[in-house]
């Protein structure tokens, strides 16, 4: 093979792992949680100003949960065993698009953006977070098999959430699954989500009680860039 063939080779290796790592458009075997586990609770709060940055997010063009079929497959049984005790999963997010991630990035290094730092990073600097892990440019989420995620009771006419101690996307060490900083009831509720989470193939996140990601993911190398829909 003479060097011409060998850099067209190099060439459309190259562009093939790069296509693949980031694609645009989502796999046909994602669902819509909604559809898929007809009983689960979703508040997509990145398709409202009610999140860590205070504006609707980038890509989140329709309030809804998508996620791999082995993670939605995975959840239901989460949601199938804690139905026996009259509670179920909300879901906050699921499926993100890049360009989600990309719009967090943004967000992070404008340091005159702090409208939210009183509810959501109260004793953390925003330039912080990234040293922290709590913000990062490639998430899980966009793998299509990452979830955030509370126990409700389901025999309300609305359903409650389970006092988990922090709201979701608090960044601090008191959002750890594991902190004592929080009561023991807020402790043992959180200890319940990760527990069940984790025993239907879940890796629970060491700083966020509400982030789990499936262990065997389906697309563990690749970024999906497809808008939410």
């Amino acid at each position: 093979m003479n060097s011409k063939r060998i850099i067209y080779f190099v060439i459309i290796i190259s562009y093939m792992i790069l296509t693949n790592a980031m694609a645009k458009r989502i796999p046909d075997t994602f669902v819509e949680l909604s559809v898929h586990i007809p009983t689960i609770n979703i508040d997509i709060r990145y398709f409202t100003t009610n999140n860590f940055v205070g504006a609707r997010i980038d890509g989140y063009k329709s309030p809804i949960a998508y996620l791999s079929l082995q993670g939605a497959n995975a959840l239901r049984n989460v949601q199938s065993e804690l139905a026996i005790f009259g509670l179920g999963l909300k879901v906050y997010d699921a499926y993100r698009p890049q360009q989600a991630v990309d719009h967090f990035m943004r967000w992070a290094k404008d340091p005159n953006d702090i409208k939210m730092k009183l509810k959501y990073y109260p004793e953390m600097d925003k330039e912080s977070l990234f040293k922290e892990g709590y913000l990062i440019d490639k998430s899980s989420h966009s793998r299509g098999s990452a979830v955030d995620v509370t126990i409700i009771s389901l025999h309300k006419t609305n359903p409650i959430e389970l006092d988990m101690g922090t709201d979701w996307d608090f960044f601090g060490p008191d959002s750890g699954p594991k902190s004592l900083a929080v009561t023991p009831q807020q402790r043992a509720n959180r200890i319940l989500l990760y527990h069940l989470m984790k025993k239907h193939g879940f890796k629970p996140h060491e700083k966020e009680w509400w982030h789990f990601t499936l262990e065997n993911e389906p697309y563990p190398d690749q970024y999906f860039d497809s808008p939410i829909q």
